[in-house]
């Protein structure tokens, strides 16, 4: 990539204190640059807490056109767009004679396929996770190597699983084996570090917006202005709708920010700033994975859709039961449909973040044409605490999809890891405890 074109990738609108990176315009680079595979690769991964009830999530046919599980039905509008693969395994998310602890080593397993040390204290220690493998690789280039989004607070104090740290449940993202990166929890948090943080907004431009109850873009708007008689139409109206959705994504935070503070006042339910609607909170959150994907200032996004070990209840879609106790069913009928139904919601917002990707346009294609998505849990058959039958769908990045691609058992979820990283470009020949790269995902 020439200079020039990296200059103008990262064309920037500015004022009083504030400056927004802008999408790929075509108007901007040399056309070879728009090209699929002059894209820059991305990977986005979305992961879902206590497991799956995976009778009901695998398919029980092989190959294309499949029959859609009960719980990829949500995602039946999608199904060209994503692979099935069954018969994947985390060994090192076994206990190996460190007694309980599943859901603790399942989480920390799952993006570094390490066996976790078993401690509740300060001395951590598991593996780099694949997500920082990648920001070393692709995402080097960017303003944030990676981000780390969740939805649920971190636990913070002593142990959630039986001898492990709350760390192992909160966070998937170990920079070292011994460094965990902690998950950002909080939109409004998330949407100033990319547009106004400390770096980038000072603090006249803070108390001015406060007091105006203004929009970061009302300080960048004379300068679009200057911009615009340079772009072609797409380009403006791509300007147009990128700004517009900034705008969208900021009154939507304050909205929900608003909404926790008037809660919060009678019951303390959620901390200040958290939206009380897990759905518009994995959206919101799903949005700024958005912006900052199109905008290039990453390339690696991580979101958790809860903690491991969440007891969240789903009333909004008639679950008001705690989700971890519901994943350990005992086979009761009725917990394992409501369970079902936390998934179902779950796969929901799976798709929602497909459909944003491939609607999103990205030089000559989709930013999901060139996003690989790793979406799934680090728990199979949660009832088992079952770390040796995983679900996991791969979608976007030149994948083909429509497929149930079913692996021999116990191969290594490393195996997967290993072939989309170098589908995005690590030159890597072995990952955790793979044993070749998974050749079966490019078809």
């Amino acid at each position: 990539m020439t200079d020039s074109t990296q200059i103008n990738r990262r064309s920037l609108l500015r004022g009083l204190g504030v400056a927004i990176t802008l999408p790929v315009m075509e108007s901007l680079l040399p056309k070879p640059a728009l090209a699929y595979e002059n894209r820059p690769k991305r990977m986005s991964v979305f992961y879902t807490p206590n497991g799956m009830r995976m009778q009901r999530f695998t398919p029980q046919e092989t190959g294309r056109d499949y029959t859609l599980s009960p719980i990829l039905q949500p995602l039946a509008k999608h199904r060209e767009k994503f692979t099935v693969i069954s018969g994947l395994a985390h060994y090192n998310a076994s206990a190996l004679g460190d007694g309980p602890g599943s859901h603790g080593r399942s989480c920390a397993a799952y993006l570094t396929g390490a066996h976790p040390k078993r401690t509740e204290g300060s001395d951590l220690y598991c593996g780099i996770s694949m997500d920082q493998v990648l920001a070393n690789h692709i995402g080097k280039d960017s303003l944030f190597p990676s981000l780390e989004l969740g939805i649920e607070p971190p636990s913070l104090l002593g142990s959630c699983d039986v001898g492990y740290s709350c760390t192992y449940t909160n966070t998937l993202s170990w920079r070292s084996p011994t460094s965990p990166l902690p998950v950002s929890v909080k939109p409004q948090d998330v949407f100033e570090r990319l547009f106004g943080d400390a770096s980038a907004v000072d603090e006249a431009t803070r108390a001015a917006q406060t007091a105006r109850k203004a929009s970061i873009l009302d300080f960048v708007l004379a300068d679009s202005q200057r911009l615009n008689p340079k772009l072609g139409a797409n380009d403006r109206r791509k300007l147009e709708e990128y700004l517009d959705s900034i705008r969208s994504v900021e009154k939507r935070i304050q909205k929900a920010s608003q909404q926790s503070l008037d809660i919060n006042a009678d019951v303390i339910t959620l901390p200040a700033g958290l939206p009380d609607s897990f759905e518009e909170h994995v959206r919101l959150m799903t949005e700024l994975q958005i912006l900052a994907l199109q905008s290039d200032m990453t390339r690696v996004v991580t979101l958790m859709a809860g903690r491991e070990l969440s007891n969240r209840a789903y009333p909004e879609i008639g679950v008001p039961d705690a989700h971890h106790s519901l994943s350990h069913h005992g086979y009761d009928p009725e917990k394992i449909d409501k369970l079902v139904k936390i998934n179902q919601y779950h796969m929901q917002q799976f798709g929602y973040l497909l459909e944003r990707l491939a609607t999103t346009p990205d030089g000559e294609g989709s930013l999901l044409d060139s996003t690989l998505v790793l979406g799934g849990a680090s728990l199979g058959e949660s009832n088992e605490h079952d770390n040796m039958d995983l679900p996991v769908l791969v979608a976007g990045g030149g994948v083909p999809g429509n497929r149930h691609i079913a692996m021999p058992k116990h191969t290594p979820m490393c195996n997967l890891m290993l072939a989309m990283m170098q589908q995005l470009g690590v030159p890597a020949e072995s990952f955790g405890d793979s044993t070749q790269a998974m050749t079966q995902l490019m078809g």
